[in-house]
C-alpha cells in the first residue's frame, strides 16, 4: 500500500473540471466530476491511505463536543440543496427534493389538439411516457443576444431533460444546461430585485448567489400549480 506522500492524486477536477476551467472533454457527458471514473479512482486511493495513529482520539474528541447551534437550529439542519440549470439566458435553481432525474435529450412527440405553448408533448423516459412542459414559457425566460451562450464559451452547453416530481406524477422540463447541485443556507439568499420581469418574479422566491452569477430559486408550489393549470 502506498503512503500518502507517494500517492499522486490526480485532482483534475480542480484544474479542468467543475472547480477549474471546465475544459475537460469528459465533463459534458458526465455533467459533474463526481460522476467521472477518474474522480471515483481518486476517492478510492484516498480511502486506501492508512489512518493517522491518533485518528481515534481526534474522532472521539470531535463527536464528544456539543452540536453547534445557530439561531435556534443546528447548522447542518438548515442546509438546503438545489439543482442549478439554465433556461435561455437566465439561471434558475429548484430543490433537489423536486427532482427525480437529469436525463439526456430525446425526441418530444407533440400532442394533437393542444394549443397551449406550455405543453410541448410527451417524452419516453425509461419506457414510460411523461408530459413535457416548457418551463421557459412558465417563468418567462427570454433569450438575450448579449447573454445567450455562444460557441466562444469555454465549454459547449449540453441541453438536458429535468424529470421533476409532482403530486399527481412526474413531468419533464427541457433545460438548456445543467450546472449541477449546489448547497446553501437560508441566510445566503438575496431578495429578487424590483427590476426583474413580472413572470420571473412571480415564480422566484429569492436569488441564490453562485460565484460570478446568481440563480433564481423557484417556488416549487407555485411552479407545480402552474403545471397543473397547463395540463387541465
Amino acid at each position: 500500500m502506498k503512503s500518502p506522500s507517494r500517492t499522486a492524486l490526480n485532482d483534475c477536477w480542480n484544474r479542468i473540471g467543475v472547480h477549474g476551467d471546465r475544459s475537460c472533454p469528459e465533463l459534458p457527458p458526465h455533467i459533474h466530476c463526481r460522476n467521472c471514473p477518474v474522480f471515483s479512482a481518486a476517492a478510492r486511493a484516498l480511502l486506501d491511505v492508512p489512518a493517522p495513529a491518533d485518528s481515534m482520539q481526534i474522532a472521539t474528541e470531535h463527536f464528544a463536543r456539543p452540536a453547534e447551534v445557530e439561531a435556534g437550529h443546528s447548522v447542518g439542519a438548515e442546509m438546503q440543496s438545489v439543482i442549478v440549470f439554465r433556461l435561455r439566458a437566465e439561471w434558475y435553481a429548484i430543490h433537489t427534493s423536486a427532482c427525480l432525474e437529469i436525463a439526456a435529450v430525446r425526441p418530444i412527440h407533440s400532442l394533437p389538439h393542444r394549443r397551449d405553448a406550455t405543453v410541448l408533448g410527451v417524452v419516453n423516459v425509461h419506457g414510460g411516457l411523461l408530459v413535457c412542459i416548457s418551463l421557459a414559457v412558465i417563468v418567462g425566460a427570454t433569450a438575450s443576444p448579449e447573454a445567450t451562450p455562444t460557441q466562444s464559451r469555454r465549454r459547449a452547453a449540453v441541453p438536458r431533460l429535468l424529470v421533476a416530481r409532482r403530486a399527481s406524477g412526474a413531468v419533464v422540463f427541457p433545460v438548456d444546461e445543467v450546472q449541477g447541485m449546489a448547497r446553501f443556507r437560508a441566510r445566503d439568499l438575496l431578495d429578487v430585485p424590483a427590476t426583474a420581469t413580472h413572470a420571473r418574479a412571480s415564480y422566484t422566491r429569492a436569488l441564490l448567489p453562485l460565484g460570478d452569477r446568481s440563480a433564481g430559486l423557484l417556488d416549487d408550489q407555485l411552479l407545480f400549480s402552474a403545471v397543473e393549470r397547463a395540463l387541465a
